[in-house]
């Protein structure tokens, strides 16, 4: 591995003038990537009618409408709505399980440093690339056509497409390990496997941590709208109100699911701060 890095010019040979010429230039580049990027941000903004104020503008009553006619919340069917949060909660942490049980092996075998083979490596990264390429309300819709309504397809599709996103974390968190401590194994006459186990993975874990936490909050709120599909949670309630045009139930729902991610996030924060 190329361990080289990358060293600054020096400048205390140059003359002052040549000095100010070299940090000109570097403002210049800096403004013109700058630029770059500004250009493209405005193109992209200008394709799709962001800067079309007008267009926007003329949306505003309809949306001032649409909030009227969604308050005051409609909590009356709220006990109803306690199945469906536990059935969002019980995905998001069983889709999440499936994937980082999954993506410990996979991002052995998709990080340069410890693949046991190039052709190893490029096929795992196709297939991690490959299942985080389909969004999760596809992954969904199949799923429910496959194995039916309910809980089940939303694990499985959470699941699964999280495989692609934890194991490419997984593997770039093993690709930065210190190369010390693996050396010292492999000198010592350690096996591959002992090498992975006792030089790599202890490194690595508080990033696997992190990363297993931070994937559980995006699931839980993926797992809302997973009902939309069939996958059941409370997203199914959500997506029901919404049909019948029942808007006060429907900012009702939205609070309960704002107070529910905010007690995740505040758990993950507290879960984050134990694994440091």
């Amino acid at each position: 591995m190329n361990h080289s890095k990358i060293v600054p010019p020096d400048l205390s040979s140059l003359s002052p003038d040549a000095v100010l010429d070299e940090h000109a230039r570097g403002w210049r580049s800096k403004l013109f990537q700058a630029g770059s990027v500004l250009a493209v941000v405005l193109l992209a903004s200008w394709y799709v009618d962001l800067l079309d104020f007008l267009t926007l503008a003329n949306g505003v009553p309809a949306i001032a409408t649409l909030l009227g006619e969604s308050l005051p919340p409609d909590f009356t069917n709220a006990m109803d709505w306690i199945a469906p949060l536990v059935d969002t909660l019980a995905m998001s942490i069983a889709g999440t399980a499936i994937a980082v049980t999954a993506s410990v092996p996979l991002a052995f075998l998709a990080a340069r440093n410890t693949s046991p083979h190039p052709v190893v490596f490029h096929v795992t990264r196709t297939l991690l690339n490959a299942l985080r390429s389909v969004p999760e309300l596809i992954m969904g819709i199949i799923f429910v056509a496959a194995v039916g309504f309910g809980a089940l397809p939303g694990v499985l599709a959470l699941g699964l497409h999280s495989i692609g996103m934890v194991g490419k974390f997984f593997a770039e968190a093993i690709e930065h390990v210190d190369p010390d401590p693996v050396e010292a194994a492999n000198a010592a006459g350690a096996t591959r496997l002992q090498v992975h186990w006792h030089a790599v993975l202890p490194q690595v874990l508080p990033q696997f941590a992190d990363v297993s936490i931070y994937r559980w909050e995006y699931n839980f709120r993926a797992s809302t709208v997973m009902g939309m599909v069939g996958a059941g949670g409370i997203g199914f309630e959500l997506m029901g109100s919404l049909r019948i045009m029942q808007y006060q139930e429907v900012s009702a729902i939205l609070i309960v699911i704002l107070v529910m991610v905010t007690m995740v996030d505040s758990l993950s924060g507290h879960l984050r701060k134990k694994f440091k």
